[in-house]
């Protein structure tokens, strides 16, 4: 099954995604991307969706990857900003009623728009991503906030792969890097989003509304979670899954922050398991 790559204008932004399609009556899946990543982090994974008769599409969040990387005046780079510009991506892609995955910083606003809209959400799966209140972003990450010290570290493509790297636990091939690599080398506005994105990322009031509204969601939910994350704990997500009988845990016990990247191969029939179950 072959991955199509196109982009689509939603009002004044043109927004890049990745596409796996599928011809059934199955609700579609939206991937969404955590930092410093893109899109291309799912391409192991979307191939076996629609392989099942799941249309799967991942977008490139702005700011990241082949999308639009607009100034601060013009986008704000905040939760509620990207909450809006996502709906909008939505309503352009006309999905009425999808499947949401979610991986990693700043997919967290996935989480926020599907308690916003549960109505759209058909099933949710979690991939470490922060949903506990005492989550917090890694040195790594922070430091890209700090006046001066993140200009100068955002403008370096290789952050890119000591994050990957140091996330994962794994040495990522010279072929991927080189995909996250490429919007850095080809504008510096790639470092400046990145840099408003960290800065606007409200992690403790985000964490906050998650953390209270996973537990009254009433969305089949399967989190998916690398138990050797060096940034997250599991302790949150085991908790969700003792409590909620609508909410199932699967553990990586050697997986880190970024599973889908080096577990894809366990990841993939879980989540297509997870849809098919749930769609009979």
């Amino acid at each position: 099954m072959s991955l199509t790559e196109k982009s689509i204008q939603v009002q004044s932004l043109e927004w890049f995604y990745r596409e796996a399609e599928a011809v059934s009556d199955k609700p579609p899946v939206l991937l969404l991307h955590g930092i410093p990543a893109q899109s291309y982090t799912w391409l192991e994974i979307m191939p076996d969706l629609a392989a099942n008769g799941f249309r799967a599409i991942a977008p490139d969040w702005l700011g990241f990857g082949l999308s639009a990387k607009p100034d601060r005046r013009d986008f704000a780079y905040t939760p509620e900003a990207y909450i809006e510009a996502l709906g909008k991506l939505i309503q352009t892609l006309e999905l009425e009623k999808f499947s949401l995955v979610v991986q990693g910083f700043l997919a967290s606003v996935g989480l926020q728009y599907t308690l916003t809209y549960p109505e759209q959400i058909h099933r949710l799966i979690i991939l470490n991503t922060p949903i506990a209140t005492d989550a917090q972003l890694p040195w790594q990450m922070k430091q890209w906030g700090i006046p001066f010290v993140g200009d100068m570290l955002t403008q370096d493509p290789l952050l890119v792969d000591r994050s990957l790297e140091k996330g994962s636990g794994f040495v990522i091939s010279d072929e991927n890097l080189d995909v996250y690599r490429r919007p850095f080398l080809k504008t510096s506005a790639t470092g400046r989003s990145l840099i408003a994105a960290i800065k606007n990322l409200k992690l403790p009031q985000v964490t906050a509304q998650i953390a209270s509204g996973l537990t009254n969601i009433d969305k089949q939910i399967l989190i998916i979670w690398g138990m050797a994350d060096p940034w997250l704990s599991s302790e949150a997500a085991e908790k969700l899954a003792d409590n909620q009988p609508n909410i199932e845990i699967v553990k990586l016990e050697e997986a880190k922050h970024y599973p889908q990247e080096h577990w894809s191969q366990e990841i993939s029939p879980l989540i297509v398991n997870f849809l098919r179950r749930q769609s009979l």
